[in-house]
């Protein structure tokens, strides 16, 4: 019997012939934290009496609440910043930008067993990883032992086949199928993305699946090592991480769903849970105050892209705050050189660094009572974005540029 990418992974990082539902010890090959989750981390750490293992792959991120909105945020950071120093483990400053998309960047290989501090981690399996989020004291044992324990999960094969129509994006299928199969529709389960449309998608497009396959509860989304996800290594200067990676043809699958690309439609999240979902053009009418555009979900180049196409020569509705946050540095630096940043600020938007910005409401963009607010980030829980008297829908860049022109939910395919 065939494996799955999953039960492939596991078997290689421990040794084992790792098959659903098994316990396994498996290699950590890159361990991470940030700025909310990593504090902890690393007083637990310290107070372990333990060395780093891997420390040139161990990452401390500050991102989250970056610059620091307050002097206890401030402390954390510079406890973090110590501790780089004092291990030799590596630091990612205020400004470098969000940790899963710099892990994309810069350190995610096909076939690595990634854990973060953080849901998110997720969003490495794009490109063929096991990432997942962990507890902090989970990733402690990772830190020190270079190792930690799975449950090899069952895997549900998403297969989507056929070609997204004007207007629809990555973001629309994986809202889509959380609202098919529900926000614990696959608790502990791996998602395994199949079919022509995941072949033909980008890199962009896979990152932006698997972020939010955690939204349905899975532990880990994943794809297949291809000649995308080559060339995409080949471009951030790391060909050499490349490897194919696939799932064998025979993998037994708990579960397979098939999705028509054809048929999807621009799709939003209503408030409070992310598998509440409508298509956007039967929430024409809902007014907005705020629209974000970025974050780690969907602030890469080819999301500015796609809202710059839409905002450019144009101002954002009357009383509309339309707030962008590129995911890394070097997005917001090439998004200044492909013209996307003066397109925005010449149309009212405010700029934020590189950071995780408005989406868990420490800062930047905290929402008042009663506002409403269309977001590209993942998560749309009460209080998610700092007032439980607030509402936040979720989109595409898309989507939430064509509703940021007409100050209320909007079908991108009206304005473009």
């Amino acid at each position: 019997m065939g494996k799955t990418l999953a039960e492939k992974i596991l078997s290689e990082k421990s040794g084992a012939d790792a098959r659903a539902g098994d316990i396994v010890i498996a290699k950590v090959d890159l361990a991470f934290v940030q700025d909310t989750t990593g504090p902890l981390t690393v007083r637990t750490f310290q107070s372990s009496g333990m060395s780093l293992a891997n420390p040139e792959r161990t990452v401390l991120f500050i991102d989250h609440a970056a610059p620091s909105p307050s002097a206890n945020l401030s402390n954390d950071h510079i406890l973090l910043r110590d501790f780089s120093r004092e291990s030799g483990c590596i630091l990612s400053e205020v400004g470098d930008g969000v940790c899963h998309q710099i892990v994309a960047e810069a350190y995610a290989r096909p076939g690595d067993v990634i854990v973060g501090a953080d849901s998110h981690t997720v969003t490495a399996g794009g490109l063929g990883a096991f990432a997942t989020g962990m507890g902090s004291s989970d990733v402690t044992v990772a830190f020190g032992l270079g190792k930690n324990w799975f449950r090899v999960p069952e895997t549900f094969k998403i297969e989507v086949d056929g070609n997204f129509l004007k207007g629809v994006y990555p973001k629309d299928l994986i809202l889509h199928l959380i609202g098919k199969i529900g926000a614990d529709g696959a608790t502990y389960k791996s998602l395994e993305f199949h079919g022509d449309t995941i072949k033909k998608m980008s890199m962009s497009g896979r990152f932006t699946v698997a972020n939010m396959a955690v939204e349905a509860g899975a532990k880990v989304g994943l794809f297949a090592a291809d000649e995308t996800t080559k060339k995409y290594l080949e471009a951030e200067g790391r060909g050499k991480d490349y490897q194919p990676l696939e799932a064998d043809a025979d993998a037994a699958y708990e579960k397979t769903i098939k999705i028509n690309a054809d048929k999807l439609e621009p799709t939003v999240s209503r408030p409070h849970t992310v598998d509440n979902t409508a298509l956007a053009r039967e929430l024409k009418g809902t007014k907005l105050q705020q629209v974000v555009i970025g974050t780690c979900t969907n602030g890469r180049l080819e999301d500015l892209a796609v809202a710059a196409s839409i905002i450019k020569g144009k101002r954002p509705a009357e009383g509309l705050r339309l707030i962008i946050a590129p995911a890394s540095r070097r997005v917001l630096l090439e998004a200044i050189e492909k013209g996307y940043i003066k397109d925005f600020v010449e149309a009212g938007a405010m700029i934020l660094p590189p950071g995780c910005g408005p989406c868990l409401g420490l800062h930047q963009g905290t929402l008042g009572d009663g506002e409403n607010c269309l977001s590209t980030a993942n998560r749309n829980f009460e209080g998610r974005m700092g007032n439980p008297k607030s509402f936040i829908y979720l989109g595409s860049p898309a989507t939430a540029a064509a509703s940021a022109l007409t100050g209320e939910i909007t079908d991108p395919r009206e304005v473009t």
